[in-house]
């Protein structure tokens, strides 16, 4: 029942099989049947054979013994069976391997045209993809009895009829073929007929009944005989029927047909009341005995749905639907009769032509529903085969893909196809595919059929975030709360599910201090951890990654910037009048002095930014509120009329220092100014000639010890502060000194840098009390010592004393001397600017005074 093209054992049952079923036959049939096996058992084809009427769940076959595998492999590989046609009549047990039918088959009803019934399967394996085919017999049982169409037959026959006439008989039908078919017919003793048997093209038998004796009416009007019709099974089986003859009386011509056989070809699209043939039968006789009325006879009950004949005219029309591939052939036998009761035969044989009515079927195997998108060209997604039931050019197939996709059809055997990926594929770009596969005929009019299958395409991450920015740019003001949010970062990714996630975080950079901010990992929100001090840093820079939670992860990185905008946070600071003098910061005005002249300079910075920075200067409080004027944006306080002699000598004046923020915010200094009679070069000149003899010497002597102590004392206590001065304006690195703004120097409002600082010492040793300017705090000559030192000191003062007269000039323009420029340190440059600002004021009173 069972085997495979590799089982002796199949083979041995399958000869012993056709023995059986060819009993009787010749030796040759065998031998060539043997033949056949043994050509077929080289195949790779699993072939089994199965009785039909089999009890259901019934062993067909162990596919894992004929495979040579272990029966858990089929498990493992996802071993499936699958029917051709639309109902599966095999099932297959993945735990051991035997292949068994779902029910019980009947050949006849499977295989009701063919002689030989033969299913075919497909054994898949999906891991990895694998077809195996298989084909089962199924054997004919001798389970059908001959049935004859109707249990009596009456043939009218003229007695006139002579001995040897032959009246053809309804025609038995076995739906078993092969040895259960029918076989052969017999028939009742009788003294009238014999049984003579005919075998048609196609090979079925008929009985023909042969008048052996004469008839007559008058002895004997009616003879009933029974016919048998015997199959050729083990044991056999029959059926029976009544044969009732009457013998009609005396008629002496019997119709006859213009052919015997008419052939006709007819397309299956036929329509209705579609005129096949007319057959035409002319009986001689006259009146009644001529009259002929045409029926059917030893047709098929099929065809007899198909066909109509007209019993008057002989006309068969099509009444039924033919269909090429349910019988390909249609013969009728068509008797003509007279009223006497004589008949004639003819045949008609329809062939039936095909027609293009049957579009192809796809019939999906197997599908891989989702793929990821680094899958590898040529990779398998999909396994279908199609099939056309027309023959000829009408059953030929084409396939195709719809669009332009990334997926090719590759035809395997057997009209399988393989759907497989052809290029690479991007879920970023298409994330799901609508693969629509048309399978066309080659017939004249050409049918089609498609089928949709839908791919998804899963992620894989191959896309890094992006930020929406290179560089981002935020600002906040000074002393801003903590915590405080400034902005946010944002990054997208292409991919999707936790390859999109996206988490931020600051990238740390080595020797560089980590700035007082966070970002939130996931929002990208930017935040001040601590208050900014706009002083103290205006803008700094930190690195931002976006990294997503792929696996791998991919990165990204942006800049963000962060801007401090400055607050007005800061008083303005006053650098002259020193702030950290222990007295009130005095200046000399000769009484002479004219309007406009310049009394002093008020120096202030302010280490805001900006408008916070800009200052204005006003005069607050003065002891004669008329006579001096301080400038709006200079800070220069001058005279604003001539002295008078009674003004006090003793001036005092409190300077407001002012900035322009909102709110402002201000400082005061006082200055205290003496009003001089002047000092002119006549004086100097005096104070240098020696003094007449003075008859008091030995008090003149005592004055000038006097004089050498408190000038020796006045000597140590200048050298003192000038090494003071010396330190405080080379602080060392321990020291920690006020720091301001660059900007400050480069205000326009009149400001002073606070690096100038003014150094005036009161001279000795004259009458009136004059002012001379010190050198500035540095060594007035080269780092190398010259061959010189004389002359090299003097050409240094002299280029000092040229420098101070420079200074001057910037500093009665109201603007800071370019200090880097010269070399000088900043406190030296603010002595040397105070000094050249003085000499520069009374250079025209004081000739003596003009540099050289």
């Amino acid at each position: 029942m069972l085997g495979t093209t590799e089982d002796g054992g199949w083979l041995f049952w399958r000869v012993m099989a056709c023995v059986r079923q060819s009993r009787g036959r010749k030796r040759q049939v065998i031998l060539f049947i043997l033949c056949v096996c043994v050509c077929q058992s080289g195949a790779e084809t699993l072939r089994y054979s199965l009785a039909e009427e089999m009890e259901r769940d019934s062993f067909v076959a162990n596919i894992a013994n004929d495979l040579g595998i272990a029966p858990s492999q089929l498990a493992a590989r996802k071993a499936r069976i699958v029917s051709e046609g639309n109902e599966q009549l095999f099932r297959l047990n993945q735990n051991t391997g035997v292949l068994t039918v779902k029910e019980s088959l009947d050949r006849e009803e499977i295989c009701p045209q063919s002689d030989t019934c033969t299913l075919f399967f497909k054994i898949f394996f999906e891991n990895p993809l694998q077809l195996i085919r298989g084909e089962v017999e199924v054997c004919d049982m001798n389970d059908n009895s001959p049935v004859f169409p109707e249990k009596e037959m009456v043939l009218e026959i003229l007695e006139t009829a002579p001995p040897g006439s032959r009246f053809p008989l309804e025609s038995a039908q076995d739906k078993d073929v092969g040895s259960n078919s029918l076989q052969n017919y017999s028939l009742g003793a009788n003294s009238h007929f014999s049984l003579a048997l005919r075998t048609r093209k196609g090979g079925a038998k008929y009985a023909e009944l042969v008048l052996e004796q004469q008839l007559d009416h008058e002895e004997q009007p009616e003879l009933s005989l029974f016919l048998i019709a015997t199959d050729g099974g083990s044991p056999p089986r029959s059926g029976t029927a009544q044969v009732r003859i009457v013998v009609m009386d005396a008629n002496d011509n019997t119709p006859v047909f213009g052919r015997e056989i008419y052939e006709v070809r007819l397309a299956e699209n036929s329509p209705q009341e579609q005129l096949v043939v007319r057959v035409v039968a002319v009986d001689p006789d006259e009146g009644p005995n001529g009259k002929v009325r045409y029926t059917f006879t030893q047709t098929s009950e099929r065809s007899r749905q198909i066909f109509k004949l007209n019993p008057a005219s002989g006309e068969i029309r099509v009444v039924g639907n033919l269909d090429f591939e349910e019988a390909k052939n249609h013969e009728m036998m068509v008797k003509a009769t007279d009223s006497g009761g004589l008949s004639a035969h003819c045949k008609v044989q329809v062939e039936v032509l095909d027609v293009n009515d049957n579009a192809p079927e796809i019939v999906l195997t197997s599908l891989t529903a989702s793929i990821p998108e680094d899958t590898q060209p040529c990779t398998v997604v999909a396994l279908f085969s199609v099939r056309d039931q027309d023959s000829g050019d009408n059953g030929r197939m084409e396939c195709s893909i719809d669009g332009d996709l990334p997926f090719s059809l590759t035809p395997t055997f057997d009209n399988y196809y393989e759907l497989r990926t052809n290029a690479a594929l991007d879920r970023e770009r298409m994330a799901e595919y609508n693969i629509t596969i048309t399978a066309m005929d080659w017939g004249t009019t050409r049918l089609s059929s498609q089928e949709s299958i839908f791919v998804q395409i899963s992620d894989v991450n191959d896309n890094p975030p992006q930020f929406t920015q290179e560089v981002y740019t935020m600002s906040v003001t000074e002393n801003n709360s903590p915590m405080l949010r400034i902005g946010s970062v944002n990054a997208t990714d292409a991919d999707a599910g936790k390859n999109a996630r996206v988490n931020y975080t600051l990238v740390r950079q080595e020797g560089k201090e980590q700035p007082d901010m966070s970002v939130n990992s996931e929002s990208g929100d930017v935040y001040i951890l601590h208050p900014l001090d706009y002083e103290e840093v205006r803008a700094f820079e930190v690195k931002v990654c976006a990294a997503d939670s792929g696996s791998p992860p991919l990165s990204t990185q942006a800049v963000l910037r962060v801007v401090v905008r400055d607050e007005n946070d800061n008083a303005p600071v006053v650098l002259h009048p020193s702030p950290d003098s222990s007295t009130v910061a005095g200046e000399l005005v000769p009484r002479w002095a004219h309007a406009g002249y310049l009394v002093a300079k008020v120096v202030a910075v302010d280490a805001d930014a900006g408008q916070n920075a800009w200052l204005s200067y006003e005069l607050a409080k003065a002891t004669e509120p008329g006579l001096f004027h301080v400038g709006l944006h200079s800070g220069e306080v001058r005279t604003v009329r001539a002295m008078a002699e009674h003004e006090a000598p003793q001036q005092r004046l409190v300077v407001l220092v002012r900035d322009r923020g909102q709110p402002p915010r201000s400082t005061t200094t006082t200055l205290s100014i003496t009003l001089v009679d002047g000092f002119s070069d006549a004086h100097l000149r005096l104070s240098e000639e020696a003094p007449a003899a003075d008859p008091d010497g030995p008090l003149t002597l005592y004055l000038i010890a006097c004089l050498a102590c408190v000038s020796a004392v006045f000597l140590a206590t200048v050298v003192a502060v000038m090494v003071v001065k010396v330190r405080r304006a080379r602080p060392s690195e321990a020291e920690t000194l006020p720091t301001f703004p660059k900007s400050a120097t480069e205000s326009t409002a009149g400001s002073l840098p606070r690096s100038y600082m003014y150094d005036v010492c009161f001279t000795t040793g004259t009458i009136n009390s004059e002012f001379q300017f010190l050198r500035p705090l540095f060594h007035c000559f080269p780092a190398g010592l010259p061959p010189s030192q004389g002359e090299q000191q003097s050409s240094a003062c002299l280029q000092e004393v040229s420098n101070l007269g420079e200074e001057g000039n910037w500093a009665a323009q109201g603007r800071a001397p370019p200090s880097e420029d010269m070399g000088l340190r900043p406190a030296e440059a603010a002595c040397t600017a105070n000094m050249g600002m003085e000499l520069n004021v009374n250079s025209h009173q004081n000739p003596w005074l003009t540099p050289q």
